[in-house]
């Protein structure tokens, strides 16, 4: 075997991975459309049939309650927005606790603030990277008001778990569901379990429309005040009579009619765009198989992954050699990936000062942000997730093959790289 690259060798993959790209003419062609129209937005942050948007946005977000069967779809500019927007939705008041995983985007657990919530960290599963149940069970107490799952890297939260946690609580369930479209637990989709479920349209997701999101939800009330704080919820309160204004201050979180045309188009082609993905990472899977140290991602019995990540755990006592030692070396061999993903977020000087908009609303908590407060996150962040961008590449199987046979090259030279 030629020795590693890291020290001389010749790279297996001696070419740079291409950037996966799923837009093509059906998305051009739907654009110019658009244009041609002359109506790039149909929103009117007034009340009238306009209030809601486009006949675009609105063709859209019909085709998404077709295709995820749920009972209503309301488009946002971003899945930030869609979390920020579901948080007023579901009523978070000054001083009620939000609990949120600490290994995801920043925005999932900056979405309570914005109301004055407080995020309460609890811990994540050591194999699905999602939250652990039995941690948010311990983190409840009567101040409570709601819980984020994120079913991060493609793999669905013990999602009917935690919706039978919400219900016996009395609090709201939000999903998270940026990474994961068309991922499945017990035949239903995430983020339609929760109360209200957030989809991700940013440009690296599975699929996507530049920047914009969905949320979805089948309670009438929700959607309505979804759908006013996307929209200057301020205007509408009185033409609808909504006898509870609370939260009824409405953003611009709207979505053009050019990023829903895009939207459409890539949603007929979801199931191929996601399919490709997930085959990549189940031959990748497959072919790190009985490697000592490695541990390819587990899915969960009666789920469906989707690998908007393939996320690996490193044993560094197994391996004999450091995760970081390891992951350089895999980037010699022309194996694009990174260690750790995010830091917990609690970590984040905005916890760690508890300093948000100046010292609210931590003024109104007693609840601390301090090291080692999530154990497994810390592990996993700090020795042993070593993980892949797979939405981020253009993959075929000869790729695949090539970093397959990467990881098992470097895998067997490791001793040399103590």
């Amino acid at each position: 075997m030629d020795k590693l690259a890291i020290h001389g060798g010749t790279p297996v993959i001696s070419h740079q991975l291409p950037h996966y790209s799923s837009i093509g003419d059906r998305e051009m062609n739907a654009v110019a459309e658009v244009i041609r129209s002359g109506n790039l937005s149909g929103f009117y942050g007034s009340w009238g049939d306009e209030f809601f948007g486009g006949p675009v946005v609105k063709q859209f977000e019909k085709e998404w309650v077709t295709h995820f069967s749920v009972k209503h779809a309301v488009s946002v500019n971003s899945a930030t927005s869609g979390l920020f927007a579901a948080m007023g939705a579901v009523g978070i008041r000054p001083g009620d606790e939000v609990i949120v995983p600490p290994y995801s985007m920043s925005a999932t657990a900056m979405a309570p603030l914005v109301y004055g919530g407080i995020p309460v960290f609890a811990d994540i599963e050591a194999e699905t990277f999602c939250l652990d149940p039995e941690s948010v069970r311990a983190n409840i107490t009567e101040k409570t008001k709601a819980i984020i799952a994120v079913n991060l890297f493609g793999h669905p939260a013990a999602l009917a778990e935690l919706r039978t946690l919400a219900d016996q609580h009395g609090v709201m369930l939000v999903e998270d569901n940026a990474q994961s479209p068309l991922a499945t637990e017990n035949d239903r989709y995430a983020g339609t379990i929760g109360h209200v479920g957030v989809f991700s349209l940013n440009y690296h997701k599975h699929i996507h429309t530049g920047e914009g999101g969905m949320c979805v939800t089948d309670n009438d009330d929700l959607c309505l005040r979804l759908q006013m704080i996307r929209n200057h919820a301020e205007n509408i309160v009185e033409p609808l009579n909504i006898s509870n204004p609370i939260n009824m201050v409405g953003f611009n979180y709207r979505m053009t009619e050019m990023s829903a045309a895009v939207g459409i188009s890539q949603l007929a082609g979801i199931d191929q765009h996601v399919g490709q993905r997930a085959q990549i990472a189940q031959m990748l899977s497959r072919g790190i198989e009985g490697l000592e140290g490695l541990s390819s991602p587990v899915v969960r019995r009666n789920c469906r992954h989707v690998y908007y990540v393939w996320a690996i755990r490193v044993d560094e006592r197994v391996l004999g050699v450091s995760r970081e030692r390891f992951s350089e070396a895999l980037a010699a061999e022309g194996f694009p990936n990174f260690c750790g993903y995010v830091r917990p977020l609690y970590l984040l000087p905005l916890f760690q000062r508890r300093i948000a908009f100046g010292d609210y609303p931590f003024n109104l908590t007693t609840r601390r942000y301090g090291k080692g407060m999530c154990p497994v996150t810390e592990r996993l962040y700090e020795k042993e997730l070593l993980c892949f961008e797979n939405c981020m590449y253009e993959v075929h199987a000869g790729d695949a093959e090539r970093m397959i046979e990467a990881i098992r090259k470097v895998h067997a030279e490791r001793g040399a790289l103590v």
